[in-house]
């Protein structure tokens, strides 16, 4: 009995990095989370369907491309917003969950690689990184990526191949992206020569995209045609003179932006010169260490991820943003991981150092940005100026949607008329009395500017302007003259 006890000692030291995890990514969650125009636009298709019972078979727009994503990330996201009373909190909760279950899952696939103790250290350091903690904080469909790209890792290296081919359909659903581990799927099974054990991988695929797919074979394909005129004669892909600068990039950020908070660009010029060599140092050693281990560890599934995610990326001629780093995110500590229980006593401080330093950049150190709250309340001051009657409604901004402010106007039951074009609408019957116009500029002049919404209201006055904490609201009705 006292054995059995001594062999599960990891329980402990477990259970504390998911109460940390749980911490870390659930603490006032409603004063942290982003909620701008791609979660205002989420909240509104999952409320209409809870509501309204508009089921939908088509995700979100893709970043670039012009494809749409699969409607999996809606169907996450239903029962969360549903048991929330359609707080769109309730969404950013299932992300927060998705992260700690990756914690638990980045040390099962430590242990099972190599060992509890590099679980452990993996785990924890997943736990802690401002990075990964920032992406499990807000409701997003990149943000489930890593939990899916390290589970199909785990049924890759199990021989569950129908389970893999789920995660491949979900996945790619989240984030187009998820294709790079298609090619490790692939490559996994050729050097395993389970080549012939293929069916299973295609049957799971079809399986976890088949929301996606009833959509697709209903119109032909639109979608994936997009896809693969993407990838294969695309643009943003291809060989290019920056093939080998963008691997080198790629793998000096996915490491040091996940393990060693490694400041963006932006601050590169801002840094004291011995900084810039620590980290520039720091981040090199640590690459090209616990590769060489890996590589002694003959760990070929884990060195397949690496090197066919990182070649794929030197095709990609876009920019290339943190949130793109999600397919590869838990891969960067389990080998820190394998490195620091080489090290042995050396490892374990370094271990304990680094820690402590990522623990010291966690989000919330500073005050709430209430993007939630400030939503809300711009909204609902709007609709009172409405006074209750139809409008039309314009959003004047450098970059957000009006997606935020139509959701909380759904939620108190007037939402604005859209203003349809004279071939749909020659009688103007969508065309109220009113207009009210958010401004989200430190200058805004409404009145004759080119935003359909403005200018398909017609010849204007204003008859209110009001200022709300970082926005102005005015009310524009019909010019009577004079």
């Amino acid at each position: 009995m006292e054995k059995k006890v001594t062999d599960r000692w990891w329980l402990i030291p477990l259970l504390i990095i998911l109460a940390i995890a749980a911490y870390l990514r659930l603490h006032d969650i409603a004063g942290y989370m982003t909620f701008l125009g791609d979660e205002g636009r989420d909240v509104l298709i999952v409320k209409r369907m809870i509501v309204d019972h508009k089921l939908t078979l088509l995700g979100p727009t893709a970043s670039v491309g012009g494809f749409f994503l699969g409607p999996i990330y809606y169907y996450f996201m239903l029962p969360f917003l549903w048991a929330w009373q359609l707080n769109p909190v309730g969404p950013a909760v299932m992300v927060a969950l998705f992260g700690v279950a990756t914690v638990l899952l980045v040390y099962i696939v430590g242990a099972g690689f190599f060992s509890r103790r590099v679980g452990l250290m993996a785990a924890s350091l997943y736990a802690v990184s401002p990075l990964v903690i920032a992406y499990s904080r807000s409701s997003w469909n990149p943000n489930l990526v890593p939990f899916f790209s390290l589970i199909l890792i785990y049924f890759l290296q199990k021989r569950k191949f129908l389970l893999a081919g789920i995660a491949l359909g979900i996945g790619l659903q989240l984030h187009y992206l998820f294709i790079f581990m298609f090619v490790v799927a692939g490559l996994w099974m050729l050097w395993t020569k389970e080549w012939k054990r293929m069916l299973y991988v295609f049957a799971g695929f079809f399986i976890g995209y088949s929301p996606f797919l009833a959509f697709e074979i209903r119109h032909g394909f639109p979608n994936t045609q997009t896809i693969i005129r993407f990838v294969f004669s695309g643009q943003d892909t291809g060989v290019h003179a920056k093939f080998f600068t963008i691997i080198d990039d790629v793998l000096f950020r996915s490491f040091g932006r996940l393990l060693y908070r490694l400041p963006d660009g932006a601050l590169w010029g801002k840094l004291a010169v011995w900084q810039l060599y620590a980290w520039f140092i720091g981040t090199r050693v640590t690459i090209f260490a616990s590769i060489f281990y890996l590589f002694k560890k003959r760990q070929i599934l884990l060195l397949i991820w690496l090197a066919a995610v990182v070649l794929l990326f030197g095709f990609y001629q876009k920019g290339i943003y943190d949130y793109y780093f999600g397919i590869i995110f838990p891969l960067p500590f389990l080998l820190i991981g394998l490195l620091f229980e080489r090290l042995k006593i050396v490892g374990i401080a370094l271990w304990l150092l680094l820690v402590v330093f990522n623990w010291q950049g966690r989000p919330f150190l500073y005050p709430p940005n209430n993007q939630l709250a400030q939503a809300r309340r711009i909204a609902e001051t709007a609709l009172a100026h409405a006074q209750g009657k139809p409008f039309n409604f314009a959003l004047i901004t450098s970059g957000n949607s009006d997606h935020v402010y139509r959701y909380f106007f759904e939620l108190e039951g007037n939402p604005p008329v859209t203003i349809e074009n004279s071939q749909i609408d020659p009688e103007r019957k969508t065309v109220t009395d009113q207009l009210i116009v958010i401004c989200e500029l430190s200058e805004c002049k409404p009145l004759g500017h080119p935003l359909w919404e403005i200018a398909g209201f017609g010849r204007a006055e204003i008859t209110g302007q009001w200022d709300v904490p970082f926005v102005k609201i005015f009310r524009l009705v019909h010019y009577k003259g004079t």
